[in-house]
């Protein structure tokens, strides 16, 4: 629809709503302002976006409409701009979600997770609930899922304040909480959450900002039975050189299938070597000291989906467990405090080679 282009701009005591909406998704936010009289209007957002952030920083804006109501006129100082607009019924309606159905959790905890597990969603539409975060719902923690069919992200989120809420589950798309992972401020927050009896919709409200989404339809695969439960290696490696050396890996693995082979030695002080190559143009060969328990392991990985998981995991020391060759590899993070909760799993399935 091109009403979609356009933002609503609402005048309501004392405040300006501005929404924007591309059917799936609906974002609200609320600035203060001194207001006149109440009114609404849509807008193209890019033109009033652009013209707004070129007006001088800290100067007063003045927003009125125009004589006909079917624009605004906008003042700051020099500047004087006038955008045409469409009439506020034109606008498609935005959700309102049951409040009594809300739970709350910590904001920081929350964008941790989402940044963890966001990253694992499939982007293609062949298979829409792999577009989306299954969320599993119980009385004290939300289990945040995502699947694209050659890699699993999973972590826990614990919850702050349980209203009403019952054990649940639901897929909200992957955009919407991208969003949400961008919005949450780097600071203590509590984010409320509301779903819908009929679970269709669902509704983040933190600060000045509303997040109103459509889910996900359809079954989510049963992500429990994809991790191992088992492995004959296990290596604890440092973060930084892992990544380092993976990046630098990568630059070959371009011309190379994107692959990147590992081989994870236990015997002596315990090394992991890491090899790729380019066909007729060069390879790489590279060693990286670990301590590693079990058997001598072999596995290959897609170069993004391993830097992937390497960015996203922020504690200094990396665990990673394999089988074999054909075998899925886990990724967790690392602590020398027993006590932590290292929620997070990140599974990856190999790819297969010539050894």
């Amino acid at each position: 629809l091109p009403i979609t282009q356009n933002i609503l701009l609402e005048v309501d005591d004392s405040k300006i709503k501005i929404t924007a909406t591309n059917l799936e998704i609906a974002i609200s936010t609320w600035v203060p302002g001194k207001t006149e009289s109440e009114g609404s209007l849509t807008v193209p957002a890019r033109m009033f976006t652009d013209f707004i952030n070129s007006l001088p920083s800290g100067d007063q804006v003045d927003i009125s409409a125009t004589e006909d109501n079917h624009g605004i006129e906008i003042n700051c100082g020099k500047f004087k701009g006038r955008i045409s607009g469409t009439a506020a019924d034109e606008f498609p309606p935005i959700p309102v979600v049951d409040d009594d159905n809300t739970f709350t959790v910590l904001g920081l905890d929350l964008k941790k997770s989402l940044e963890r597990v966001v990253v694992a969603a499939a982007t293609e539409d062949s298979r829409p609930v792999l577009t989306g975060v299954k969320m599993d719902i119980s009385d004290e923690e939300i289990t945040l899922a995502t699947a694209d069919g050659f890699r699993l992200a999973v972590d826990k989120v614990k919850i702050k304040n349980n209203g009403n809420v019952l054990p649940s589950d639901v897929i909200i798309p992957a955009r919407t909480m991208q969003e949400l992972q961008r919005l949450i401020p780097e600071i203590e927050s509590e984010i409320k959450f509301s779903i819908t009896e009929s679970s269709n919709q669902v509704l983040f409200s933190f600060d000045t900002i509303q997040i109103v989404s459509q889910l996900v339809q359809g079954q989510f695969p049963d992500y429990s039975k994809l991790i191992p439960d088992s492995h004959t290696t296990q290596t604890i490696i440092n973060r930084e050189e892992f990544l380092q050396a993976a990046r630098a890996a990568s630059i070959f693995a371009r011309d190379g299938s994107g692959i990147i082979k590992l081989i994870f030695v236990p015997s002596g002080s315990g090394v992991v070597n890491i090899f790729s190559s380019a066909e007729e143009i060069g390879d790489l060969e590279n060693q990286i000291q670990a301590k590693i328990e079990g058997e001598e392991a072999r596995i290959a990985f897609n170069s993004k989906f391993l830097i992937d998981v390497l960015n996203v995991i922020k504690s200094s020391d990396i665990v990673f467990e394999c089988s074999s060759p054909s075998s899925p590899g886990v990724f967790q993070e690392h602590s020398d405090n027993s006590d932590d909760n290292n929620s997070y799993t990140h599974v990856v399935m190999p790819m297969f080679v010539q050894w």
